[in-house]
C-alpha cells in the first residue's frame, strides 16, 4: 500500500501527467512493435522481389544459349548471395510446414510472377550455398555482405532458399540464395525519432495539463486565502464549464459570508454603542456620590464593564478589518511596544532582527503583540521578544518568567472567556479574550499562535507570520514601511 501511494501522485496535476505519459508510452511501444513488424515484411518483400527479378533476368539470359555457353556464363554469374547451378537434382517439395516454408511460398509466388508460365519450384534450404556464401562475404566485406547490410540485414537474420526453374528444353537451372526474413538490428534513426516525438508530446502534455488544472489551483488558493481575508477579490469566472460553476459558487459563498460577518459587526457595534450610553450616564452620576469609597468602587465596575464590552466587540470582529495591508517595520513596532511597557514599569528586552519589512495590517499586528505582552505582564515582571526571520516566515517569541500554564490548559486558554484564574476577577485573570484575539489575527496573516511551557520556567508564546501569504507568493517588497 505504501509503495502504491508513493507511485501514485497525490495532486490532480501529477495524476493526469502520469496517466498521459503512461498512455503515451504504451502507445509508442505498440506503434514501434507494429512498425518493426511491418518493416520486416517490407524488407523481406523488397529483398525477395529483387532476388526474383535477378533470377528472371538470368533465366532470360541463359534460355537461348547452348549447354556449353550456359556453363561459361554460370561460372561468371556465381557470386554471393546467389549461386547458379545447372547439374543439381530436382529438389523435393515434401517438407513439413513452418514459418520459413511460408516465406518460401511467398518468394515462389514473386518468382512465378517474374517468370510467367515457366515451371518454378522453391524450397527452403537448411544450409545451402546462399547462407555459407553470405557469411563468408560478410566476414571479408564482400559484395554479398554489403548487399544484405544495405537492406538492413545481418548474416543471422534471413532464410536460405533453393529456387529451380525449367527451361523450354526441359532442363532445370538451380538458384541457391539467401533472403532477408527478420531485422537483426534496431534502427537508430527510428529510435531517435521516437525519443524526439515522446519528449515533444510529454512537454506539450505537461503544458496542457498545467493549463487545465490551473483554475483548480487558483480555486484552492482562493479558498485558503478566504480564511485570512474575507474581503479578498472574487475569483475570475472563466475556464471550462465545471470550473466556472465552481468559481461562481465560491464567489457566492464568499459574498454571503462577508454579508453575514458585516451584519454581525454592525449589530455588535450598535449593541456596544447602546451599552456605552448608559455606562456614560452612570459614570456621570457617580460623580454626584459623596462617599469616596463607594464612588471609587462604582468607577472600577464601570471601567470593567466598558473594557469588557470593547474587548468582546474586538473578539467578535476578529480579523475582519478594512485596514489595508502594507509593509511594516517589525523592529520599530516592537521597540514602540517595549517603550510603552517600560512606561508602565515593565522591562522588555528585544533580541534578533527582521531586516526585510513584513507586509501586513499594522493595527491588527500591534493589537496581537500588545495582547501577548499584557498576558506576559499579568503573571511575570519582565518579558523578552526574540525575532527570527527567514524568506518564508517571521517568528516572534514572547518569553516570560511567570509560572507557566498546565499542559492540559495550553489550548483551552484560546477559548472565548476562558480564564485560568477561578475568581473571575478581571484584575487578576483578565477577560479571557486577549489570546483568542491574538490567535485570530495571527491566522488572518497566514500564521499561527501557539503556547508552550519553557523548561527553565515561564511561558513562551510563539507567533508565526507567513511572508508568502502576506505577499501573495511574491518576493517583491514595497519600498515604504509603516510603524
Amino acid at each position: 500500500m505504501a509503495l502504491r501511494l508513493r507511485i501514485v501522485p497525490r495532486s490532480l496535476f501529477g495524476r493526469l501527467v502520469l496517466i498521459l505519459i503512461g498512455g503515451l508510452l504504451v502507445a509508442q511501444l505498440l506503434s514501434t512493435a507494429l512498425n518493426l513488424a511491418e518493416r520486416d515484411r517490407l524488407i523481406f518483400r523488397a529483398g525477395g522481389m529483387r532476388t526474383a527479378q535477378r533470377i528472371a533476368d538470368i533465366v532470360e539470359l541463359l534460355e537461348p544459349l547452348s549447354a556449353a555457353e550456359r556453363r561459361r556464363i554460370v561460372a561468371v554469374l556465381n557470386a554471393p548471395p546467389l549461386r547458379v547451378s545447372l547439374d543439381v537434382p530436382l529438389q523435393s517439395e515434401d517438407r513439413p510446414a513452418a514459418d520459413g516454408e511460408t516465406h518460401a511460398t511467398m518468394f515462389g509466388a514473386m518468382l512465378q510472377a517474374s517468370l510467367g508460365e515457366r515451371a518454378v519450384r522453391v524450397v527452403r534450404s537448411e544450409g545451402g550455398f546462399g547462407r555459407r556464401a553470405l557469411m563468408a562475404g560478410a566476414e571479408r566485406g564482400g559484395r554479398g555482405g554489403s548487399h544484405m547490410r544495405g537492406m538492413g540485414q545481418g548474416p543471422g537474420g534471413g532464410m536460405a532458399v533453393v529456387a529451380q526453374v525449367q527451361f523450354a528444353d526441359g532442363t532445370w537451372v538451380t538458384f541457391d540464395s539467401y533472403l532477408p526474413q527478420d531485422v537483426a538490428d534496431f534502427p537508430q534513426r527510428l529510435l531517435l525519432t521516437l525519443l524526439i516525438l515522446l519528449v515533444a508530446v510529454i512537454a506539450l502534455s505537461l503544458i496542457a495539463v498545467r493549463w487545465v488544472t490551473r483554475p483548480l489551483h487558483l480555486l484552492a488558493v482562493a479558498a485558503e486565502d478566504l480564511g485570512r481575508d474575507i474581503h479578498r477579490p472574487p475569483l475570475a469566472e472563466k475556464g471550462p464549464t465545471e470550473v466556472r460553476r465552481a468559481a461562481q459558487a465560491f464567489n457566492t459563498m464568499q459574498a454571503r459570508l462577508r454579508s453575514y460577518i458585516d451584519d454581525r459587526v454592525r449589530i455588535l457595534t450598535a449593541i456596544s454603542h447602546d451599552l456605552k450610553t448608559p455606562i456614560t450616564r452612570m459614570r456621570l452620576r457617580t460623580e454626584l456620590l459623596d462617599d469616596e469609597n463607594t464612588r471609587a468602587r462604582f468607577e472600577r465596575d464601570l471601567a470593567e464593564m466598558e473594557s469588557m464590552v470593547t474587548q468582546t466587540l474586538e473578539f467578535m470582529r476578529g480579523s475582519a478589518s478594512d485596514e489595508a495591508s502594507r509593509p511594516i517595520d517589525l523592529m520599530a513596532l516592537l521597540e514602540s511596544l517595549a517603550a510603552d511597557a517600560q512606561e508602565t514599569g515593565h522591562a522588555v528586552r528585544i533580541e534578533g532582527s527582521a531586516a526585510v519589512p513584513y507586509v501586513g495590517k499594522p493595527q491588527l499586528l500591534k493589537r496581537c503583540l500588545s495582547n501577548l505582552l499584557e498576558n506576559a505582564f499579568r503573571y511575570a515582571t519582565a518579558a523578552r521578544l526574540v525575532v527570527e526571520d527567514d524568506p518564508a516566515r517571521v517568528r516572534i517569541r514572547v518569553l516570560d518568567d511567570g509560572p507557566g500554564i498546565p499542559e492540559a490548559e495550553l489550548e483551552r486558554v484560546f477559548e472565548p472567556f476562558y480564564r485560568l484564574e477561578e475568581s473571575r476577577n478581571r484584575g487578576t485573570g483578565g477577560s479571557g479574550l486577549g489570546l483568542g484575539i491574538a490567535r485570530n489575527i495571527a491566522r488572518s496573516h497566514g500564521g499561527d499562535l501557539v503556547l508552550r511551557n519553557r523548561t527553565e520556567g515561564g511561558l513562551e508564546a510563539l507567533l508565526t507570520l507567513s511572508r508568502q501569504a502576506a505577499t501573495g507568493g511574491s518576493d517583491a517588497r514595497p519600498p515604504t514601511t509603516a510603524r
